[in-house]
């Protein structure tokens, strides 16, 4: 009775025992490191709520135990939101079998400590923020199986020692920041199925070794620096399904012995640099889907290749290499499953490809940036799963077959850039579907037609750079899905319809070189979101729609050269303005202020208006100010200093305005100015010496207003200056010699001024000069200096109305790309160059000149009009003498008819008398009037008159 009682006592304990270790063996030394694994986490969902030491760690969210209870074998958060750090002490769990936190926030380093887990068979922890190196300790995992690591900020080489997990069927190192090259022993996993490397920083070749993965369904290595030939072991991967190696350097051709890779449906050797030709083995793959060779340098004729052996292929892309012919052989057969070809830039050539016909299943199509050309084929709806049309840029001729509008899946449809022409059809009104119509840059004319408003799907037009003309279709409003619209640059005529406001998913209106006319409607008010708005050049007129205020998300607008007036108010309502363009207008009033509150404004030109007022000083909060155009207007006042903050401008133009005050010194701060032009206002006082810091400008012009001061020399310091305009001001002072490190200025305007000293020889350094070098007007004195003659590509030079004097240098004469030169005005003496002689003689007149020979322009010209008026006073003196010889003869012949009168009549005591009816008496009577004295007067006075009509026809001739 004793023993049996010790021996239920010594069961009892065994049994207890045994419940004890079921009960608590997982819970009270596991349980302890969970919580301490917790506690390096921040649970932002609330997955650890049920994580208490008083219920069984078996029921904890995320914990895996065995079938026997005793032992945690499986941690699986992934995806809970947890962010922190993963614990070291992981490694005290040592039954893992699985770890997954994959795809949360964490951070630091992979715990080197991982190593420890001798029974881990996955271990995924991609998708976080960890960071570090790969630790080598992870290759003593013997077990493991699933190793994913992806998309997190890992760094260093994939670790050697990688090859030493024998039985990993996954290896996933994506998306991190990984460098080095793949290791050989990677031909070790005899067992890897999977092998993801795409997206890091691997350089290197691919180890020939990876032929040793006997396995291997899935390679994918894209998105690295790989560089070298694909190697031909690859061939030997007969399990191979997937191979990506695209956007790497690869090189040489592709290797012929993938065509034993049977089983490969997805090949991409896209972006690479592989050249030669397609080996014809590739193509005939049994069981490949999808093949994609773009961006690469291979060549060679398509049309040979023959795809009759794979009737599985569904994609196609060989763009952006240098095939030529026209299209493969076979790719359509009859069970065709053909999907997408993609074979846009290449050298293809050719009608449109009538194999395409075939392909009934065929969805997306882009043969564009190609040669192709002549007409599109009528039988295009026989590719009746078409929903991706894309030929542009290619030259394609003929009209745009009605055919088309039987393509009713078609989505998209690009048609630029070809040489079609005619109209759009009708029938194109039948495609529902349709979303984007690109017809830009082609030779279409005709009406847009009114039918092309029942494509109730467009949401992208653009028919820019044709011959459209007519009104847009009044109709428009019914495109209540259009948010991009392009019409520009062709002949539309007459208003804008009242519908286009109810196209309010509109974002882009670009109506821009056209003949449009009226006013802009009301409803413009309901496209609130319209972030473009481009009307230029038409002849557009009226105020503008106050409704155009409501436009809060305007960021571009442009509606310059037209006929708009009044304020310019309803478009400055946007704070997202970044280009304001309201050039060439009747605009008037004054520049609202709050125009400065698009904070990100770069471009304003308003130039060629009638705006009034003074400058906002509100533009000097626009940052990114780069372009400011005012000018041509009525502005008033001083320049704000606000404008000062405008750091980034580069084009100041404020010409032709009523600005006044001091040129400010702040405009030498402004170091990105590549433009500034202040000409034709009332600007005082002296060129700021501070200009002289604005190392990019290019273009300085400061004419016609009464600025007065020496030209500073700082001035010589803009070494990248172009054009210098001076002129018509009240300098006074010197011409800096500092000019001469202006070495790329091509126009030099100084004149109307009151400069003094010579002309600076250091001019003659400027040897960019070319359209005008012009001093005139100017107190100058001394020597025309010789260094001018360096100025080879000078057109223009004037130096009138000065005081030079001395010789003209003998070497001016080799500006032989002279052909406008004026010294008149000056005192200049000696001889004028021989090779001046083509140059009128006005261009030397009112100096000291002395000349001889038939050298001298200005002896030659004279020559030449003393000879022409010597002769024509020779034949006024001629025909003079015989008119006076006439007259003498008449005189004659009076004189003896009277005589004999006196005779006749003696008893008349020498009287005459006339009778009451003689005409002859009469005749006589009027010619006896005529004085021998009256005679002699008159003589003379047409001599005289002669002579000065010699002197007035010699000036005819000169002039």
């Amino acid at each position: 009775m004793g023993s049996r009682s010790i021996t239920n006592t010594i069961l009892l304990f065994v049994v207890v025992g045994s419940f004890l270790k079921a009960s608590l063996g997982a819970t009270s030394n596991d349980s302890f490191w969970l919580l301490k694994i917790q506690s390096q986490f921040n649970d932002s969902m609330g997955v650890f709520s049920n994580w208490s030491p008083s219920s069984s760690i078996c029921t904890w969210n995320g914990i895996q135990c065995s079938d026997d209870q005793t032992q945690v074998v499986g941690m699986n958060l992934s995806n809970a939101g947890l962010s922190g750090s993963i614990s070291p002490d992981i490694s005290s769990l040592v039954s893992l079998q699985k770890i997954d936190l994959s795809m949360n926030h964490l951070t630091g380093l992979i715990p080197p400590e991982l190593g420890q887990l001798q029974d881990l068979q996955e271990l995924l922890l991609f998708s976080n923020y960890l960071s570090g190196h790969i630790p080598v300790e992870l290759s003593y995992l013997k077990k493991l199986q699933v190793l994913r690591l992806g998309d997190n900020q890992l760094t260093g080489e994939i670790i050697e020692s990688i090859g030493e997990l024998t039985e990993l069927r996954v290896l996933a190192l994506a998306y991190c920041q990984l460098n080095g090259s793949i290791p050989s022993q990677i031909g070790n996993l005899k067992q890897l199925k999977s092998l993801h490397l795409q997206a890091n920083n691997l350089g290197g070749t691919i180890p020939k070794e990876i032929s040793g993965c006997q396995e291997l369904q899935d390679f994918a290595a894209s998105n690295n620096r790989l560089e070298g030939e694909v190697p031909s072991s690859m061939g030997q991967l007969k399990s191979l399904e997937i191979l990506n190696l695209a956007n790497n350097t690869l090189s040489g051709s592709i290797p012929s012995e993938l065509s034993g890779l049977s089983n490969l449906k997805y090949l991409n050797f896209l972006g690479n640099r592989l050249s030669g030709e397609i080996p014809v083995e590739i193509v005939q793959l049994p069981q490949l889907q999808n093949l994609d060779l773009s961006s690469n340098n291979l060549s060679g004729n398509i049309s040979l290749l023959d795809f009759s052996g794979n009737i599985n292929l569904e994609a196609l892309a060989l763009s952006g290499n240098s095939f030529t012919g026209g299209f493969p052989k076979n790719l359509c057969s009859q069970n065709s499953s053909l999907r997408i070809v993609l074979l846009l830039g290449n050298h293809l050539s050719g009608n449109f490809p009538s194999e395409l016909l075939k392909c009934s299943s065929l969805e997306v199509l882009d043969i564009s940036d190609n040669n192709f050309e002549n007409e599109l084929p009528a039988q295009l709806d026989k590719m009746q799963s078409l929903t991706d049309l894309l030929l542009n840029n290619n030259s394609f001729s003929g009209g745009l077959p009605p055919e088309i509008g039987n393509l009713t899946n078609l989505v998209s449809l690009y048609l630029f850039d070809n040489m079609i022409t005619g109209e759009i059809p009708t029938e194109i009104g039948k495609l529902q579907k349709l979303s984007v119509l690109y017809l830009y840059d082609t030779q279409m004319s005709g009406n847009i037609p009114s039918e092309l408003m029942n494509c109730s799907s467009l949401s992208e037009i653009d028919f820019f750079g044709n011959h459209f003309s007519g009104p847009i279709p009044d109709t428009v409003g019914k495109l209540k899905n259009l948010v991009f619209l392009q019409l520009r640059q062709n002949d539309l005529w007459g208003p804008i319809p009242i519908s286009l406001g109810y196209c309010k998913k509109l974002q882009t209106l670009s109506l821009g070189d056209n003949k449009l006319t009226g006013s802009l409607p009301k409803t413009f008010g309901f496209l609130t979101e319209l972030t473009l708005l481009s009307l230029y050049n038409n002849s557009f007129e009226g105020p503008l729609p106050e409704s155009l205020s409501l436009l809060k998300n305007l960021t571009i607008i442009n509606i310059s050269h037209n006929k708009f007036y009044g304020s310019i108010s309803p478009v400055t309502s946007s704070s997202m303005l970044s280009l304001l363009d309201l050039t060439n207008n009747s605009f008037s009033g004054p520049v609202p202020s709050e125009l400065a509150l698009s904070k990100n404004l770069m471009r304003i030109r308003l130039g060629h208006n009638h705006l009034n007022g003074t400058i906002p000083s509100q533009f000097g909060q626009l940052n990114d100010l780069n372009f400011l155009d005012l000018s041509f207007n009525n502005f008033t006042g001083e320049l704000p200093l606000q404008l000062s903050n405008c750091k980034k401008i580069s084009h100041f133009l404020l010409s032709n305005n009523q600005l006044s005050g001091m040129a400010p010194s702040w405009l030498g701060s402004l170091n990105d100015l590549g433009e500034l032009d202040l000409s034709s206002n009332n600007f005082t006082g002296a060129i700021p010496h501070e200009l002289g810091n604005c190392s990019k400008l290019l273009k300085l012009s400061l004419n016609q207003n009464t600025l007065s001061g020496q030209i500073p020399k700082e001035l010589g310091n803009l070494t990248g200056l172009n054009v210098l305009k001076l002129q018509r001001n009240n300098l006074s002072g010197t011409i800096p010699e500092t000019l001469g490190g202006c070495k790329k200025l091509f126009e030099l305007r100084l004149s109307e001024n009151t400069l003094t000293g010579s002309i600076p020889p250091e001019l003659g350094t400027l040897t960019e000069l070319q359209v005008i070098l012009d001093l005139s007007t100017n107190n100058l004195t001394g020597e025309i200096p010789s260094s001018l003659s360096n100025l080879i590509k000078l057109e223009r030079l004037n130096l009138s109305y000065n005081q030079l004097n001395g010789q003209v240098p003998e070497s001016l004469g080799t500006l032989t790309s002279l052909h406008a030169l004026n010294l008149t005005h000056n005192h200049l003496s000696g001889k004028i160059p021989k090779t001046f002689q083509n140059f009128p003689p006005n261009s030397f007149s009112d100096n000291n000149f002395t000349c001889d020979g038939s050298s001298c322009p200005l002896t030659a010209q004279h020559e030449l009009s003393n000879a022409a008026a010597a002769g024509i006073v020779v034949a006024i003196v001629f025909s003079a003498t015989v008119i006076c010889l006439y007259l003498l003869y008449l005189m004659l012949r009076i004189w003896c008819k009277w005589k004999q009168a006196s005779i006749a009549d003696g008893g008349n005591g020498g009287g005459v008398v006339i009778g009451k009816d003689g005409d002859q008496s009469d005749e006589y009577w009027d010619l006896n009037k005529i004085k021998k004295k009256d005679v002699s007067v008159s003589m003379t006075s047409c001599i005289f008159n002669q002579d000065s009509m010699s002197r007035e026809s010699s000036k005819r001739i000169l002039v």
